[in-house]
């Protein structure tokens, strides 16, 4: 006899989201994580009081009511709102692109003239885009694109944007209105608790093993559950059979500054090329619910970099281009054979999620495989 109904792989999201559901259907759950703590990438660390988002900034935002009333049943969240700003070697420009960023970049004032100036030079491109760099130009033109896209892209993924295929910018935010919220979804906050005490209150009733690679460990651990919720990489869960999905990666690194303010602003993304960090997150600024904190002497900041991903280091963001799309198709056929094992999240899946569509994804699937 099985000693657990589910071992799940990974205790980030959406595998403490399944077994918070497993557990309240009185299964029985062991949840095994490779890392030293649980909560995947939005796991924090607070400092000087400060929660510290330790694998860049995670801003919960949603238009799904029942996701939103699930994760308000465990975390009470604050009312930040994400209004990142551009900072194009010293230029600043709101974010999305709004009346606000036509005002700074052309002086125009009404959504009239802003509409006509992208307009114009959209006309750049003629033909169905080829690249990236066209199908960017072909949405809001050449200026938005040079200041605000090209290099903050080619820093990201590692490669010029003419190499890029077209499909990775479907569409762009293009707003006529003085409005620098980011999202467009109805709800938008962080948990002022931090995210630290929400996978908490998930994984609250379940045995948890921190420190425990499952792969490493695979020919023990699959015999104590009757079936594996795996939240891995599905290209290792098998071996690399078919060859390695592409990812990329990077790179954190944090400073304690003796400052009130460093720059008044969250989130601060840096969309030259030269600058070698895509951008800088002040994390006390999410704390709208504590003016205490964002009246502190002091403030910690983190650069983010992007970096070339191998085997072995973290993976954060798919490659989603057609050859990694046809491998990750394979490797999709050959998780269907394993009638044992339900593969999710954005690894298990090879898709970039956010938040809200971990959760979603995580409660459909508890919710088919036990009601």
């Amino acid at each position: 006899m099985a000693d657990y109904d589910y071992l799940i792989v990974g205790a980030g999201l959406y595998g403490a989201v399944f077994a918070q559901e497993a557990n309240a259907r009185g299964r029985r759950c062991l949840v095994v994580e490779r890392r030293s703590r649980p909560g995947g990438n939005i796991a924090c660390e607070e400092r000087d009081a400060i929660s510290i988002h330790s694998y860049g900034a995670h801003i919960f935002h949603t238009s799904m009511p029942e996701v939103w009333h699930y994760v308000n049943r465990f975390a009470s969240f604050n009312h930040f709102i994400n209004s990142p700003v551009a900072n194009y070697r010293g230029e600043l420009y709101n974010l999305p692109f709004n009346m606000n960023t036509f005002h700074q970049i052309w002086g125009v004032v009404t959504p009239t003239e802003a509409a006509a100036r992208i307009g114009s030079q959209r006309q750049a491109i003629t033909n169905e885009p080829q690249n990236l760099e066209e199908q960017a130009i072909s949405l809001v033109g050449t200026d938005i694109y040079e200041k605000l896209i090209k290099g903050y892209t080619e820093k990201q993924w590692g490669r010029s944007c003419t190499e890029l295929p077209a499909f990775i910018i479907r569409r762009l935010p293009v707003r006529y209105t003085y409005d620098n919220n980011y999202f467009s979804d109805r709800w938008q906050g962080i948990p002022e608790e931090g995210y630290n005490r929400l996978i908490e209150k998930l994984l609250d009733g379940t045995e948890v093993r921190l420190g425990t690679d499952f792969l490493k460990d695979r020919a023990e651990l699959a015999t104590r559950a009757r079936k594996i919720v795996y939240t891995g990489a599905i290209d290792e869960y098998f071996d690399y059979r078919f060859g390695e999905l592409e990812y990329r990666g990077l790179r954190f690194e944090t400073e304690r500054l003796e400052e009130k303010n460093h720059q008044g602003v969250a989130v601060m993304n840096f969309t030259d090329r030269e600058t070698p960090y895509t951008r800088i997150i002040e994390h006390k600024h999410f704390a709208v619910h504590a003016p205490e904190l964002l009246d502190a002497p002091v403030t910690w900041i983190t650069r983010e970099y992007p970096d070339a991903w191998k085997r072995g280091n973290e993976a954060y963001y798919p490659v989603n281009d057609a050859r990694n799309q046809t491998l990750y198709e394979k490797y999709a056929d050959l998780a269907r054979t394993e009638s044992d094992v339900l593969f999710g999240g954005r690894l298990g899946a090879y898709r970039y999620y956010d938040m809200d569509k971990v959760i979603a994804e995580a409660l459909a699937t508890a919710r088919a495989e036990m009601d």
